[in-house]
């Protein structure tokens, strides 16, 4: 939306410094969502924080807010930067390889993407799935991708486009943890966050370095890939992260890698994504089409002739988005402190805010009442399911990744005349789907495992104290 409105105000300018006023807002406003997400547990951005939070709003609640934005700007700007040096060297051979990506393609992305649901189910995993088959089943609703015909709307009109993904978001997470500080605003103490400690321990970073690079380099693959962009980017990364942790119970119960792995993808993303925008003029997500828009009003066509004849352009944006990392990096590190204090607000008077914002988020995307209702439903939905321990994260990702499956899904069985071996007759769409088996299979054994563990320390915690009031006895 930044980029959307601000895009009259370059029309002044040359097109270097226009372009490189909304590449700023596009780095800063993937990263500056993750603040809210991690302090007050509403999402800034859909793709900034809905994986971030997971982890970041937990440390929040422990007072080490200013540790997590620490963190996350320190991830942000390694994965930003990994992003934008790839794009400067490698932007056409990664462009050749998203060329390859048809509907299979795209369908095994998509399944790859789901099999991170049994990643961020929680302690139940069959809670886990029933919450992404009610997001799946929410993105049914509407017109039908293919034929067109209106599906599930009980003859509203405002439903024929489907449910809106922010509105969603928002009642997902915002009204959601508005309903749960109602709950108990009166009986939770405060939250005093240690605001001292902004940069994470040199241990702490260094354990976390591995996880920020390997998402990193995921996150730029997924933005390069066009359709996907940094939602997607953010929740396969921090699924893989836990999946391949030795620790994987310790996620969504507030630690730095859970926080270091999305932003670092997110991030990323944000350079992948612009690789199949200026090589092939085909955006990589809702931004990179708005920028698309943009160079085209400057007279600009993205393709393969933009490097041969424009160098003048390309170089500056390159260099633009590196040299966004570090301004982003000073200004978060800089700016946590007072970021951090926001939690420190009675939630007597940060609880009707935070309902506000969420009314207006809710209605500032296509200016509909009935939107704020829906979103205020959805909220009522989650509030409920979190309250009986089904986890809200598997919808989210649903509604991100189910219309982008079913659409291919359809459109490659339309391919194959009906035959479903189309799948496992490409090579990229084998090796996504043999990686979703691999991932699934492996993130179910690690979480039982873990489990299992922590159940046999509570059964040697508990016998330890039935000992000790024996011999107090």
């Amino acid at each position: 939306m930044g980029c959307a409105l601000l895009i009259p105000f370059t029309f002044g300018l040359p097109p270097v410094q226009g372009l490189l006023m909304l590449l700023g807002i596009f780095c800063g406003g993937i990263y500056g969502g993750s603040i809210s997400g991690i302090l007050i547990r509403t999402p800034g951005t859909p793709s900034a924080a809905a994986a971030t939070l997971l982890d970041g709003y937990p440390l929040s609640q422990k007072g080490m807010a200013g540790k997590a934005i620490g963190m996350s700007t320190i991830a942000s700007f390694c994965g930003g930067t990994t992003g934008a040096i790839i794009m400067t060297f490698l932007s056409p051979q990664i462009a050749k390889i998203g060329l390859k990506f048809g509907p299979p393609e795209f369908c095994a992305l998509a399944v790859f993407g789901l099999g991170m649901i049994i990643t961020i189910s929680g302690r139940s995993i069959l809670k886990g799935i029933i919450s992404a088959i009610f997001g799946l089943m929410i993105t049914t609703i509407g017109f039908d991708p293919l034929s067109g015909v209106p599906r599930f709307t009980f003859g509203s009109q405002n439903l024929l486009g489907g449910v809106t993904f922010v509105p969603a978001l928002i009642g997902l997470f915002g009204y959601a943890q508005v309903f749960r500080n109602i709950e108990k605003i009166l009986v939770l103490p405060p939250v005093k966050s240690k605001v001292e400690n902004i940069l994470p321990k040199f241990r702490e970073i260094r354990s976390t370095l591995k996880t920020i690079f390997k998402s990193a380099l995921m996150g730029t693959f997924i933005g390069s890939i066009p359709g996907t962009g940094c939602d997607v980017a953010a929740f396969i990364t921090y699924g893989e992260a836990k999946r391949s942790s030795k620790h994987p119970e310790k996620f969504g119960t507030g630690i730095l890698e859970g926080v270091a792995a999305p932003e670092a993808g997110n991030n990323a993303a944000t350079g992948g994504a612009m690789i199949p925008m200026l090589t092939l003029g085909i955006p990589g997500d809702a931004v990179t089409a708005v920028l698309l828009g943009a160079l085209t009003i400057h007279g600009l066509q993205p393709g393969p002739l933009l490097f041969r004849d424009h160098l003048d352009i390309i170089y500056p944006i390159f260099a633009g988005m590196i040299m966004a990392q570090f301004i982003l990096l000073i200004v978060g590190l800089s700016g946590a402190r007072v970021f951090a204090r926001l939690i420190n607000v009675d939630r007597r008077i940060l609880t009707p805010i935070i309902f506000f914002l969420c009314v207006v988020g809710s209605y500032a995307m296509r200016f509909s009442f009935f939107d704020v209702g829906l979103s205020l439903i959805i909220g009522i939905i989650a509030y409920f399911m979190e309250y009986y321990g089904y986890p809200v994260s598997p919808i989210l990702l649903a509604l991100i990744l189910g219309p982008m499956a079913e659409q291919n899904l359809r459109r490659s069985l339309i391919i194959s005349h009906g035959d479903p071996l189309i799948f496992f007759t490409r090579p990229i769409s084998t090796a996504f789907i043999t990686l979703a088996v691999i991932v699934i299979i492996t993130s179910y054994y690690r979480i039982k495992r873990a489990a299992e563990r922590e159940a046999h320390r509570i059964s040697i915690d508990r016998e330890r104290d039935e000992k000790n009031e024996e011999t107090e006895i």
